[in-house]
């Protein structure tokens, strides 16, 4: 029987770290968990609350709030992978809005927010058998996975990739906007205190500035086979 590893994806946003990675839980049967996901349902709650906007951020009452949300993946069979859920309410569509990608770095600069998801990330991924991506799940999350791949490419290249999905799906967009989004989001994970995104030691730093999606994906299955 093959032996099940551990799959940790961390790096810049819009890096095509969630693309690759469900690809790999395709192909290997393993879970896939969007990390990112969490924090931008974290986000999502605290714009409904009105602890957030773009002017202000009432991280207390957040905290105080926290055991109040809860947050789960359903998969969807039509779609090839699950959908993240909060308390109880499909918000796939809803967390991927440019409204959120503003504020999601700030929530994650917050130690309590970080602890209540890193902890029930490790819960998901203690049977092995999992693809996690994120900013921290080679460092903080899962320091011993078999395989760590920390991605990156130009912002300028980033940019272009999340206006077209944007666009692709029906949003009224500005590069320019999103181009200065991806490198506040860069500036926000680097420097934070708590688990800044940093590259792990034992990482393979991997750049798909100029590689299309077969050939990033058939280099990263020849290093997963190494592993497993």
């Amino acid at each position: 029987m093959t032996k099940k590893i551990t799959i940790a994806i961390d790096g810049f946003s819009s890096t095509g770290k969630s693309t690759i990675a469900k690809q790999l839980a395709k192909e290997l049967g393993y879970i896939y968990v969007d990390t990112g996901a969490m924090y931008r349902a974290v986000t999502l709650y605290a714009m409904q609350q009105n602890y957030i906007s773009e002017t202000f951020f009432n991280s207390k009452e957040l905290i105080a709030d926290l055991d109040n949300i809860s947050l789960s993946f359903t998969f969807n069979e039509q779609l090839g992978f699950a959908e993240m859920f909060l308390n109880n309410v499909n918000v796939e569509k809803e967390i991927r809005t440019i409204e959120v990608s503003k504020l999601v770095s700030k929530v994650a600069t917050i130690s309590d927010v970080r602890k209540k998801l890193v902890k029930e990330q490790q819960e998901m991924g203690k049977n092995k058998g999992i693809v996690m991506d994120g900013r921290d799940i080679g460092t903080v999350v899962f320091p011993n996975a078999e395989l760590k791949l920390f991605m990156t490419a130009s912002a300028d290249k980033r940019a272009t990739r999340r206006y077209k999905e944007l666009l692709d799906r029906g949003d009224k967009v500005n590069y320019e906007e999103i181009l200065l989004n991806v490198q506040e989001r860069d500036r926000i994970d680097s420097t934070r205190e708590d688990s800044p995104l940093t590259k792990a030691d034992d990482a393979i730093e991997f750049d798909n500035s100029d590689m299309g999606l077969k050939e990033q994906f058939e280099r990263i299955m020849s290093l997963v086979n190494a592993r497993i």
